[in-house]
């Protein structure tokens, strides 16, 4: 693996990369959020577009739950039977895709041997992705929502296959790393009642030679489909008995990881993701619950793709 580069001061504010040891940041309780977290918090849950309501279904992992904590945009939004997905049609790919997780939505007969990646016909031909793009570009179509996240229904995991729903992946990653933490997003499902999963393409900044910081990134194929420098993942996890929520947020850089190298050691404040990205999460969550846990460390820097 070759050496991480570090992004500018810039860039998060506070930025942490967790560690093997994490620690809990409890918030509890409105006015101590008021007090100790700042305007994120104060932003109302986002509303559901009324436009939403005549595609709803309910399912073990149907749009209609996802929606529980709100969506982090309001942008290009696109439901389908097991996901809720933001496009962003510049970069031919997803702002963020929301899925819920539990037991039932893990089980059942679907498989992916059926399922094929196709164009997502719902987005305008200009704006959308299609295989050619991927073919001979040297990177995989990562799955955003994963595609064994849903065995409950075949048509829920023939959704995952909409090319709106992945984003160039570097193979090592997508197949090593990247897997082995959407197998945990599945194992969690064990100790919690629901995980809500919230997952994202970034383009982040690196300084160049000139001392400057600048947002820099490949684009393949015919339609120029953006290839993000970084993903991030942030796990909502709802505790049983209405304990509350917990909260993790990853991100990774698009290039091969070490597999020696802990997941842990990807672990940021939320605070982090909602800055580079524009999204907002916290302030959405804290409707819903009194009690969130997040699992950070103190703050670094983010991992860099190397040069």
């Amino acid at each position: 693996m070759g050496s991480w580069c570090r992004t500018g001061a810039t860039l998060v504010l506070g930025a942490g990369v967790g560690a093997a040891v994490c620690r809990l940041l409890s918030l509890r309780g409105r006015e101590e959020l008021e007090e100790g977290a700042g305007v994120l918090h104060r932003v109302p849950v986002l509303p559901v577009p009324s436009v939403l309501a005549s595609e709803l279904t309910v399912s073990p992992g149907a749009s209609v739950a996802v929606m529980k904590y709100g969506f982090p945009s309001l942008a290009n939004i696109k439901t389908r039977e097991s996901y809720v997905t933001s496009y962003d049609p510049r970069t031919r790919t997803a702002s963020w895709v929301i899925e819920r997780l539990n037991p039932a939505s893990l089980s059942g007969s679907s498989n992916r041997k059926n399922c094929d990646f196709r164009a997502d016909d719902s987005v305008h031909l200009f704006h959308r992705s299609t295989n050619d793009d991927y073919r001979g570009s040297g990177f995989d179509r990562g799955h955003l929502a994963a595609a064994a996240n849903h065995k409950w229904s075949q048509k829920a995991m023939d959704d995952t296959f909409y090319l709106s729903n992945v984003a160039p992946q570097n193979p090592h990653l997508n197949q090593n790393t990247w897997n082995n933490l959407e197998k945990l997003c599945r194992s969690l499902t064990k100790r919690y009642l629901n995980v809500y999963v919230c997952t994202g393409p970034l383009y982040l900044p690196r300084q160049e030679a000139d001392g400057k910081l600048y947002v820099r990134y490949q684009v393949i194929g015919q339609n120029h489909v953006a290839v993000p420098t970084h993903f991030f993942k942030v796990l909502i996890l709802e505790q049983a008995n209405g304990r509350g929520v917990e909260l993790r947020s990853y991100v990774l850089p698009n290039e091969p990881i070490d597999e020696k190298v802990p997941l842990e050691r990807f672990l940021v404040p939320i605070e982090t993701i909602e800055r580079a990205s524009g999204l907002l999460f916290v302030s959405n969550i804290m409707k819903r619950t009194s009690s969130l846990q997040a699992v950070t460390d103190r703050p670094t820097t983010l991992p860099r793709i190397h040069q």
